[in-house]
C-alpha cells in the first residue's frame, strides 16, 4: 500500500513541525513547577511562556488562561459557574462534553435546536432568554464557535450580545475553530472559550479554558493552588509547552485557510459530479474551510469508512458505532436530517499540509466505491 492519506484533522491533527522537539526538551526539565528552587522555576518558566502563546491565540490575558487535560475538561469547568440562580441553554449541536451539562442539573438545562443549515436557531434562543428573565433566573449559554461535524460557523458574536443584554454569560467551545479561522475571546464577545491542543497540531491530553477578565468558575478539581486555584494538580509541563508551540504556529498559518478552502470546495465539486444526489451538510452557510460533511443517499457510512481505510484513506463518520449499534449523529438529528441520510454521512477534514494529489486519490477511491455500490443497488 502506498503512503496513507489522513483526512480526519477534526478528530486530531498531526503534530506541527517543532512541537515534538519542544515537548521532548521539556521532558528533560525535572523540577515541579510549584517548587521554589531553580529546577522548579525552570519548569514554571516553561509553563508561563506557553501560557502567553496560548493567550495570544485566544485574544486574552495570560493570567486568564487555565490549562486543563483537554477540551472536554475545559468545557466541564466552564459549565461550573459560581453559585447563583442559573438556567443553562445550549445548542443541540454541541459536543457531548457540553451536552453532559457540567454541574448544571438536567432540569436546569434547555437544548436549543439548530436550523436545517446547522446553525443555532436565534429566534428560539431569543424566546428562551426572554423566558429566563420572566422567571427571574440568570441565563448561561453555551454555543460552539464551529461545529465539529459539519463545520458550520455559529453566530457567536450575535449570541453574545443577546445573552449579555439578558444579564447572562456565554461560553463558547472554540476547539474546532481555533487555528482554522480567526476567532478569539475579545472579538467573539464570549465570556469564556475552550481550547484543545491536539486539534491544532499540539499534543493530546492538554487544553485550556480562557476567561474574560473578572469572570470566575468553580474548580472541578480541588486540593492545590495550581492554575490560580482554578484547577488543582501538578501541571502537564511538556504537554503545555507543546500546546504553546502549536498555538504560536497555528496563529502564523491562518493565512492558509483560503487555500485549504479551495481544496475542500474542489473535493466537493468533484464528488457531486460522481454522485449528483450527494448532500453536503451546511453547504449554504459559512463553514470551517477544511470541513466537509457529505452523504450519498442509499449508502452506509460504515461501509465507506472500512473501504476507505483499507485503501489507505482515513476519514470519519457523522454517525457513531458502539458495540455494533449504529446511532445517527446527534448533530444531524438536531438539524432535522432524516436518520437514513444521517447514517450515510462522512466527514472529511483537511489539514494545513493536505495536498491536491491527496484529494485526487481520495476522489478516485471514493468515486470507485460509490459507483460500485450504486451498481449493486441497481442490480438488486
Amino acid at each position: 500500500m502506498s503512503e496513507r492519506i489522513y483526512l480526519d484533522h477534526n478528530a486530531t491533527s498531526p503534530l506541527r513541525n517543532g512541537v515534538r522537539e519542544a515537548v521532548l526538551a521539556a521532558l528533560d526539565v525535572c523540577g515541579n513547577p510549584s517548587s521554589v528552587h531553580a529546577e522548579g522555576r525552570a519548569a514554571r518558566g516553561l509553563i508561563e511562556a506557553a501560557r502567553e502563546k496560548v493567550a495570544r491565540l485566544a485574544g486574552a490575558r495570560a493570567e486568564d488562561v487555565t490549562f486543563t487535560s483537554g477540551g472536554t475538561e475545559a468545557n466541564a469547568l466552564a459549565l461550573s459557574p459560581k453559585a447563583g440562580d442559573w438556567i443553562c441553554y445550549m445548542s443541540g449541536i454541541e459536543h457531548p462534553s457540553v451536552l453532559a451539562g457540567g454541574r448544571f442539573p438536567q432540569e436546569a438545562i434547555t437544548s436549543i435546536l439548530a436550523t436545517a443549515d446547522g446553525v443555532i436557531d436565534l429566534e428560539k434562543l431569543a424566546t428562551a432568554l426572554a423566558n429566563s428573565q420572566v422567571k427571574g433566573r440568570r441565563p448561561f449559554v453555551s454555543l460552539m464557535a464551529a461545529n465539529n461535524e459539519t463545520g458550520a460557523i455559529q453566530p457567536v458574536a450575535d449570541v453574545a450580545s443577546m445573552v449579555h443584554e439578558a444579564g447572562g454569560f456565554l461560553h463558547s467551545d472554540a476547539v474546532q475553530a481555533a487555528g482554522k479561522v480567526p476567532f478569539d475571546l475579545a472579538s467573539s464577545g464570549a465570556d469564556m472559550i475552550s481550547l484543545s491542543a491536539h486539534k491544532l497540531g499540539g499534543p493530546k491530553g492538554v487544553g485550556a479554558l480562557v476567561l474574560r477578565e473578572g469572570v470566575a468558575v468553580e474548580p472541578l478539581i480541588k486540593g492545590g493552588g495550581q492554575e490560580r486555584r482554578r484547577r488543582a494538580g501538578t501541571e502537564n509541563v511538556s504537554g503545555i509547552v507543546g500546546f504553546g508551540v502549536a498555538a504560536e504556529l497555528a496563529s502564523a498559518v491562518l493565512s492558509k485557510t483560503a487555500e485549504i478552502g479551495k481544496l475542500r470546495d474542489e473535493l466537493e465539486a468533484r464528488a457531486v459530479s460522481i454522485a449528483p444526489d450527494m448532500v453536503v451538510f451546511s453547504a449554504s452557510v459559512a463553514r470551517l474551510p477544511n470541513t466537509s460533511a457529505m452523504a450519498v443517499p442509499g449508502t452506509k457510512a460504515e461501509t465507506l469508512l472500512i473501504g476507505l481505510d483499507l485503501a489507505g484513506v482515513a476519514v470519519s463518520s457523522g454517525s457513531a458505532c458502539s458495540s455494533g449499534k449504529v446511532e445517527a449523529s446527534h448533530v444531524l438529528k438536531a438539524m432535522g436530517i432524516a436518520p437514513e441520510l444521517a447514517q450515510a454521512a462522512l466527514r472529511v477534514s483537511l489539514g494545513p499540509d493536505t495536498t491536491k494529489a491527496e484529494i485526487d486519490r481520495f476522489i478516485a477511491i471514493w468515486g470507485e466505491m460509490i459507483t460500485r455500490l450504486k451498481r449493486g443497488r441497481q442490480a438488486a
